[in-house]
């Protein structure tokens, strides 16, 4: 963000290319293969016709592994125009309160399925309620909670149906560890096995792999130094940060909060959440430990955030490929590869050696996260050597593995006035 990472003067045009909303088709084919291999779809998979209601019910009850207590349910369904193949489905989805009908009588069973309604049924089926999210914003709290990594159009195709769901198979259930994918084979040796097959168990991610599974982890943060340029919500830089807790506990570089009075993340889903306290910092290191807000700015609480593990500098060796996640320029998060190159190069400025990779990373990204290829963070991205190529440095975690986390805190505007204080008595 500020003062320790590499200036750059840039002349550079942005070519911003608008993204089709639907899939593509080869996408949609593909998550169809392997929702198909897992016994969720069945048949043609026709992935540019309109996905029906009807449809999604029989993909999500599937997707649940509840087809068969779907078959043994016979209660009445007050609904007269769901097709005899999806009514075991739509009458459990709609026991379960994972969808409802579109008017008392009416299902809408033949009507295309809006990305609201669907990612609204994949979160509930996951244990949340309506007192963790609201129909209106289903969409972007699937974002939240990294079921969806993507944007959708305001309808779903089968592609997109088949893209969206295979995407839910790692959104773990609320309270609980298990995954989607982990539930679904519990009970089935084929489905387990055929998983494995299909490398959908593997521990080792690729970069799409962690970009789709943690992006939700990470967030761009905004730093105000006064409260007027907060109100005028003109901040004095931007940065990255990244969440180690469910409850909001995330980490950041040193240098991206010093001299700053308020602070905003800003998570890939939109939604902005206030920093609350400084846990735990120190300015030789680089790092700075911080207790965000579980609330949003504008009122609205969360059930949790998704977060990454940590892992010490001593699981890495040279060479090792590793992923960053952050906000460069602070135009919203990006993800990025390379290999370690050094676990442990002395750099001038830091008071405990860095790691040096060839993951890209830019100003803005200060803050962001260093993963390894099994998505667990081992450093926080922090700067570069400026005439260098490909020499990008990164923080280990190791600090924060060690650090008191239990403790109050202080507000941002309390370190700056203790470190401006504590410079003037140097003085």
């Amino acid at each position: 963000m500020k003062k320790k990472f590499f200036a750059l003067a840039l002349a550079a045009m942005l070519l911003i290319c608008a993204v089709p909303a639907q899939a593509l088709t080869g996408e949609g084919i593909r998550a169809a293969q392997t929702l198909s291999a897992l016994n969720v779809v069945r048949g043609a998979y026709n992935v540019d016709d309109s996905a029906t209601r009807a449809q999604a019910a029989v993909v999500l009850v599937r997707l649940a592994g509840a087809e068969k207590a779907a078959a043994a349910d016979k209660t009445h369904i007050p609904f007269q125009d769901v097709p005899a193949y999806a009514v075991p489905s739509v009458r459990y989805a709609y026991g379960q309160g994972w969808l409802n009908g579109i008017t008392g009588d009416t299902f809408g069973a033949s009507q295309a399925i809006s990305t609201q309604a669907y990612c609204a049924a994949l979160m509930r089926m996951l244990g949340y309620t309506n007192s963790d999210f609201s129909y209106e914003n289903s969409v972007a709290f699937a974002r939240h909670m990294a079921v969806v990594s993507r944007n959708y159009g305001e309808t779903l195709t089968r592609g997109d149906l088949f893209e969206l769901t295979a995407g839910a198979l790692y959104a773990t259930y609320k309270g609980s560890d298990d995954t989607v994918l982990d539930r679904l084979t519990a009970s089935s040796a084929t489905s387990a096995a055929t998983a494995k097959a299909l490398g959908l168990s593997n521990q080792e991610l690729t970069a799409r792999q962690a970009a789709d599974r943690f992006t939700a982890a990470v967030f761009q943060l905004s730093m105000y130094e006064t409260g007027k340029n907060y109100n005028v919500d003109e901040p004095d830089g931007t940065a990255s940060g990244f969440f180690i807790s469910e409850d909001g506990l995330a980490v950041t570089n040193y240098h991206a909060i010093k001299g700053s009075s308020t602070g905003i993340v800003k998570l890939v889903s939109g939604e902005q959440y206030p920093v609350e306290k400084v846990l735990y910092y120190d300015e030789g290191i680089d790092i700075a430990v911080l207790r965000i807000g579980t609330k949003s700015i504008t009122g609205v609480k969360t059930p949790g955030f998704v977060h990454l593990e940590m892992a010490s500098r001593n699981t890495l060796r040279a060479g090792d490929t590793v992923y960053t996640i952050g906000s460069p320029l602070g135009l919203g998060l990006a993800i990025s590869s390379g290999i370690i190159s050094d676990v442990s190069r002395e750099v001038s400025g830091y008071s405990a050696p860095c790691i040096m990779s060839t993951a890209d990373i830019s100003q803005g990204s200060s803050g962001g996260a260093l993963l390894n290829v099994y998505g667990q963070v081992v450093g926080v991205t922090s700067g570069a050597f400026v005439f260098g190529n490909n020499m990008y440095l990164a923080v280990a975690i190791d600090p924060v593995l060690k650090a008191d986390l239990t403790v109050g805190g202080q507000t941002l505007d309390q370190v700056k006035q203790f470190e401006e204080n504590q410079a003037s008595k140097a003085a």
